[in-house]
């Protein structure tokens, strides 16, 4: 759950490596994509498979699904994954859900052509817009549902779901923060977690970002949001421990940033602590995650199906049952599909949210990493 973006080092993604080598995509007969006489590969849309039920016969002809960083418990992976083996009777291999969106494509290059290579990803959108080119393009049945600014013109990702930045704490602990200013006193000395390295974990940027938002800058400069981590850190109050499920029941990390669904779902496995939720008052930050198919796909049908899968109304209203909001919701809504209940107890985004665009997911990489190594060091 809370450590899907941690960093887990080269040596990890090595051994990784080791471990998944195993016959090859060309051994196990996949190579290419061939499903029947359709190239899956080579397919942007289901219509190549002569419509859906060709997609899913191709896929039930590979029978396996190879998923990486899919925690559970975030966002609701753990159900979303259930449902789709329970609908299309296809095995999904869920490799070290631990590993930060950076590390979802070097497993994906380390392992090219291996059976064990990730199908699908699912990515912040910094990682995202620095790897097109591992990308297959496909565009779902329902892509008309999405706005343009929300997916990639040829197809090469598209959002999937967004929770908003927020804070976690032990209400036992500490008091509840009413703004990022009480982070920097004396209650919060060496208890303030950020779920990951910024500069590779999504989760953790975009702590960053609204660090920035709440703190004098701007979606286009997020220098202001470093300069406060820089703060906490001279403070004495930054804890350099990636939080999860473990550290939170045993108290060792008491405050946490992290998206709002994490922080919801962390509540049931605190180990009786009274875990928290705070979205602070003022500018609200909201960052979609990115789904992609791998160009390399050792099961490219059945990747293509869980894309379509992923963007049906079934894994949508799953999301939004975990407290993250689909990005489909606006069309479910219209159509009458979404679950209103869940509905009800996410409620509605804050009016003041900002999404950063693709130009200034850049930038805001660009500062961490030139400045985040000396603040945190």
């Amino acid at each position: 759950m809370l450590d899907k973006r941690h960093v887990a080092g080269a040596a990890t993604l090595a051994a990784l490596a080791l471990a998944l080598t195993g016959c090859t995509a060309a051994d196990a007969g996949t190579s290419g994509g061939a499903a029947g006489d359709v190239d899956a590969a080579a397919a942007t849309s289901a219509e190549d498979f002569g419509g859906m039920d060709g997609l899913v016969a191709a896929a039930q002809a590979e029978g396996e699904l190879n998923v990486i960083a899919l925690p559970d418990t975030w966002a609701n992976y753990g159900e979303i994954i259930d449902a789709f083996e329970e609908e299309y009777d296809i095995t999904v291999n869920s490799d070290n859900p631990d590993v930060s969106s950076a590390e979802e494509i070097t497993a994906a290059q380390n392992l090219q052509g291996q059976d064990g290579a990730p199908d699908v990803f699912d990515l912040g959108s910094a990682v995202t817009l620095e790897n097109l080119d591992q990308f297959a393009s496909y565009k779902v049945t329902t892509w008309d549902d999405i706005a343009d600014d929300r997916k990639d013109a040829d197809g090469k990702w598209v959002y999937d779901y967004t929770g908003l930045m927020s804070v976690g704490y032990d209400a036992d602990a500490v008091p509840e923060p009413t703004s990022l200013d009480d982070l920097l006193g004396d209650d919060y000395k060496g208890k303030v977690a950020l779920n990951g390295d910024p500069t590779q974990a999504g989760a953790a940027a975009a702590a960053v970002q609204w660090a920035a938002l709440q703190n004098g800058g701007s979606a286009d400069d997020i220098t202001a949001g470093v300069d406060f981590f820089d703060e906490l850190n001279a403070a004495g109050n930054f804890l350099p421990t990636d939080p999860t499920p473990a550290t939170i029941a045993s108290g060792e990390t008491p405050v946490v940033f992290d998206w709002s669904y994490n922080n919801l779902a962390a509540a049931a496995d605190a180990g009786g602590r009274d875990w928290q939720t705070a979205v602070l008052p003022g500018t609200a930050l909201a960052s979609y995650y990115n789904q992609a198919i791998n160009v390399d796909a050792p099961h490219p049908a059945a990747a293509r199906l869980w894309q379509e899968f992923i963007m049906g109304d079934t894994a949508q209203n799953l999301y939004l049952a975990a407290g993250a909001y689909p990005v489909r919701l606006d069309a479910m809504v219209d159509a009458g599909t979404v679950d209103q209940d869940a509905l009800d107890a996410v409620g509605e985004q804050p009016a003041d949210t900002v999404q950063l665009t693709s130009e200034q997911t850049e930038a805001a990489s660009a500062v961490l990493a030139e400045r985040w190594a000396a603040v945190i060091g």
